[in-house]
């Protein structure tokens, strides 16, 4: 771990705990968390109880209303991973969005709907990992869902720009905007509908809310929209446990998802970036920020077209994390100018906001959770019987017919949802993630390598400066930026470096604020059996143990 002496972006130390670690982006889901550990809950159960609470707090990034992917580590038996994304609606084709007219899938309303999978992934964690009733785990976010809980800074700030986007949508307003406006820093805010949902979920189990009574209300508030999403849809869906692939980077082991998600970047970046000696040449440096972006845009460019969901489309998965395809790819970086690659033919390709949590028991068991409505608030179809807006995940879809992401009855969007773990051999073992659509693979690097290549902690790692590069192909066919896009620079990186990157061809602007995501992490120094909790000093949470 990094002395204290040598800190320079930390603006806090990590959290240290010896029987249990929880870090989220808001206090009441880090408190939620952490008292099912000490009542004896498992880091699923805590997990459970954290995005619960979340879903009620931080309504702005996610909820029951959402999707959920997670890497859990069983002291027993190695990792596992869950995807619990939900599908699109089965009576919904291609063929409507033609007759609309419509080249890309709205980012709001009934069409970028698709089947809420977070519910079906808290029971599959809790059966499997859990330990405590799910009533115990759901009780906090139900008592302060009925009594009301203050609303936080970042969130107040992301809750006004989100009323002005979704207030016409019907039922928006009567849930979420009390009194007309969008609550305040430091107001109350009353969610007893959803206190409700939950209350069912504990009583019920998973099946209330896919064969009962809240699939129901969601099929009547989607088809009263206009949209296509019904009951059956929500009653034929469930998560799937897949293996988490992995790469090595420097001697450390890092684990993502597979597609549907966009793990596999982060790893195809990490592999880019191995055949450049970064510590040497200086965190925050032109060339470093360069080659953090270069790799940036060359792996975007597969994902844009190769990632999709592997039932409907051949993912070359081998292929993109291999080190001789990696090799090939690292060729292509010019150091002296910026690029506007294509994407490559890895071997066996075919031709042709959000919430973050991690958690970690006494007994090992850590858990890497990441649950999303997509854009903020999401679709801003309502389901307001019971408190929650529908995601907007849809949207991801691609509309051209050919693209491996191109949307189908029943098939999985492309996301952008990425948990992750990491690891150094006999040293520590990581759970974290970075919040923030297309800024997640790019964070998740960038806190890596501040680690493995500059000796920077895990607390100090997330705080310090970041880029992003906005430009990049999308999976929903869209092409990249002809210019080549713009890379955003955090206020902390010297006017030498921004020069640097200007005089390479990137076009730079400096930027602050929520674009550059939100980090937490969990590390288990393996020796000496502590966790050392970090959170990310651009939200409003903390981490916190015991």
């Amino acid at each position: 771990m990094e002395h204290p002496a040598r800190v320079r972006f930390a603006t806090r130390s990590a959290v240290l705990g010896a029987r249990g670690m929880v870090a989220t982006s808001h206090p009441l889901a880090t408190a939620a968390g952490l008292d099912v550990l000490k009542r004896g809950g498992t880091a699923a159960d805590a997990a459970i109880a954290a995005n619960a609470m979340l879903g009620l707090v931080e309504p702005t990034g996610c909820g029951i209303g959402g999707d959920l992917f997670a890497i859990v580590r069983d002291p027993a038996g190695g990792l596992a991973g869950l995807n619990a994304s939900g599908r699109s609606p089965r009576a919904l084709t291609r063929e409507h969005f033609e007759r609309l007219g419509l080249d890309r899938i709205p980012e709001s309303g009934p069409l970028s709907v698709s089947v809420p999978g977070a519910v079906d992934g808290w029971f599959e964690l809790h059966a499997r990992f859990g330990r405590l009733p799910m009533r115990d785990l759901l009780a906090p976010a139900i008592d302060y869902g009925r009594h009301g809980f203050p609303v936080t800074a970042v969130i107040a700030e992301t809750w006004a720009a989100e009323a002005r986007r979704l207030a016409a949508h019907p039922g928006f307003g009567e849930v979420f905007l009390p009194g007309g406006a969008a609550p305040r820093e430091g107001d109350t805010f009353v969610n007893a509908r959803l206190a409700a949902a939950y209350e069912l979920l504990a009583a019920g189990g998973r099946d209330v809310f896919y064969r009962g009574p809240v699939a129901e209300a969601i099929e009547r508030t989607v088809r009263s929209s206009g949209g296509f999403l019904t009951a059956a849809d929500c009653a034929q869906h469930r998560s799937e446990w897949v293996e988490p692939v992995c790469t090595d980077y420097r001697g450390c082991t890092v684990w993502e998802l597979p597609p549907n998600g966009q793990g596999v970047v982060v790893l195809q970046m990490l592999n880019i970036l191995e055949g450049f000696d970064l510590r040497a040449l200086g965190f925050g440096s032109a060339l470093h920020l360069h080659l953090l972006v270069e790799a940036k845009k060359l792996a975007f460019e597969d994902r844009a077209r190769y990632y999709a969901d592997p039932t409907f489309a051949d993912v070359p998965l081998e292929g993109l994390l291999s080190k001789a395809y990696a090799e090939e790819r690292r060729r292509l970086i010019d150091l002296k100018r910026a690029s506007t690659p294509t994407h490559g033919e890895p071997p066996g390709s075919r031709r042709g906001d959000t919430v973050y949590l991690a958690a970690a028991d006494g007994d090992g068991q850590m858990v890497s959770l990441i649950q999303s409505n997509y854009r903020g608030f999401g679709s801003g179809v309502t389901v307001t019987e019971f408190g929650f807006v529908l995601q907007n995940r849809g949207e991801s879809f691609s509309l051209s017919p050919a693209h491996p992401n191109a949307y189908e009855p029943g098939k999985r969007p492309f996301h952008t949802i990425i948990p992750a773990f990491a690891a150094r051999d006999g040293e520590w073992l990581m759970s974290f993630g970075v919040m923030g659509a297309a800024m997640q693979p790019q964070g998740q690097v960038q806190v890596l390598t501040n680690m493995i290549d500059f000796g920077l902690g895990v607390q100090e790692a997330g705080d310090a400066p970041r880029v992003r590069h906005e430009g990049s192909s999308e999976p929903t066919g869209a092409e990249r930026a002809p210019d080549g896009g713009v890379v955003y620079a955090e206020p902390g990186f010297t006017a030498e470096a921004i020069e640097g990157l200007r005089e390479r061809g990137h076009v730079v602007e400096r930027a602050r604020g929520g674009a550059f995501g939100g980090y937490q992490a969990v590390l288990r120094d393996l020796r000496r059996g502590v966790y050392f909790g970090a959170s990310e000093s651009r939200k409003d949470g903390h981490a916190a143990g015991f």
